[in-house]
């Protein structure tokens, strides 16, 4: 990155040509991005530039490897015109998603493109490989799929449950990821791997893949609940990720909540009142209680999917029940978040929301109503795929292309 800017007249003076040159380069790069191959005339009028401005802009990109020429416009009159696009390869980024059972990861081109996944197995304490092994078995992994070298990377982004507290650099609200409470681990990671590292909630990175690429985009206030293994929140206020003097705001599941018992000892219980009454692990339990006798076997957050999914589908009215009771319960939560909050969109993401659909969306939507004085807009969450890891990713290449596409140390 730039550094500050210096006396009138040098580089990095902020309106002086080199600078504007720079912001333009950076206008052009993000609407590659977004458009993809664009011509010189595209690109000229997108941004407002002239024809000679936008091809000297193409030409210093070009030379600093940051496009390459791909091909040519067809099927319009006239002659071809060269398109150009963002070099893939101008740099890279990773993202590692962590749970008790395994870490995920995976590196992603600089216009975030996959290109590589590696997937370790974290079975149980005792079998459960150091952290540092399993952090650095995934990545190359990953990287080794993607035909690179850990030194190709520029930045990992880790997504964990829990959140890192800034002050003690100790992992808190997460007492079931076993290894990742030694107050060596940041020290011990940064060691071994050569690329910047940050942490982040696992929860508050759905929010970023939301916000970037989901049903949050265009949102500046929004509260994304999350309910899977474990039920949290995220909050972004002003376009940022609120995280709390110790990075635990959103962690909601210890919420005490009319209608489920108060959970003393919430951090050594891993648990509170609202995870007890609207958590993935009640929705099995509830089916039972309301006389459900197609409760599947298996891990309970597949079991809460399966049977929202059956009860979404279905006219029967033990179905609706199950439907209605859970959407009580999500809403009983909900009430005190947007009664503090008063967000402009509420996203429900995770398997034991999405996969209740529209029905069960609605349902809260009704419920939320009577609840609460506010009334934001409600809607299922979109990134339903691995969504933590591509909010990490999303994350790590934020900050990849700030560097990567900063072109005025080039003048």
């Amino acid at each position: 990155m730039a550094g500050p800017a210096g006396p009138p007249g040098t580089p990095g003076t902020p309106g002086t040509p080199s600078v504007l040159r720079a912001m333009n380069d950076r206008a052009a790069l993000d609407l590659l991005l977004e458009h993809g191959p664009l011509s010189r005339t595209r690109i000229g009028k997108l941004t407002g530039l002239s024809k000679p401005t936008a091809s000297q802009l193409l030409t210093r990109l070009e030379a600093a490897g940051l496009v390459l020429a791909t091909g040519t416009t067809a099927g319009r009159p006239g002659p071809s015109a060269q398109l150009y696009e963002v070099n893939p390869a101008a740099g890279y980024a990773a993202g590692l998603d962590v749970t008790p059972e395994r870490v995920l990861a995976a590196v992603a081109d600089i216009t975030g493109r996959t290109v590589g996944r590696c997937e370790v197995p974290t079975p149980g304490r005792r079998a459960a490989q150091p952290v540092v092994r399993q952090v650095t078995d995934a990545l190359d992994g990953a990287v080794k799929a993607a035909g690179l070298t850990r030194d190709d990377v520029r930045r990992l982004v880790i997504g964990t449950p829990g959140a890192f507290d800034p002050g003690t650099g100790r992992l808190r609200y997460a007492a079931h990821l076993p290894g990742w409470h030694s107050p060596s681990l940041l020290d011990d990671l940064a060691a071994a791997l050569p690329m910047p590292v940050e942490y982040e909630n696992d929860v508050n990175l759905v929010a970023v893949a939301e916000q970037r690429l989901g049903a949050a985009r265009g949102h500046q206030d929004f509260v994304l609940l999350w309910n899977e293994a474990g039920l949290g929140a995220a909050l972004v206020l002003g376009g940022r990720l609120h995280r709390g003097f110790t990075g635990g705001a959103g962690e909601v599941g210890f919420l005490p909540v009319p209608g489920a018992p108060l959970v003393r000892q919430v951090a050594r219980a891993n648990s509170g009142g609202y995870q007890e009454l609207a958590g993935a692990q009640r929705i099995p339990e509830l089916a039972r209680e309301l006389g459900l006798d197609d409760v599947p076997e298996g891990p309970y957050t597949d079991i809460a999917a399966t049977l929202l999914a059956r009860a979404a589908g279905s006219d029967s009215a033990p179905h609706h029940r199950l439907l209605a009771t859970y959407a009580t319960g999500l809403a009983t939560g909900l009430a005190s978040l947007v009664s503090v909050l008063d967000p402009e969109l509420v996203v429900l993401s995770g398997s034991a929301l999405t996969s209740g659909g529209e029905p069960l969306l609605a349902l809260v939507r009704s419920e939320l109503a009577d609840l609460a004085a506010a009334r934001p807009r409600l809607v299922l969450g979109d990134v339903t795929e691995d969504p933590v890891l591509r909010g990490a990713l999303e994350s790590a290449l934020a900050t990849t292309r700030d560097e990567v596409f900063d072109t005025l140390p080039l003048r």
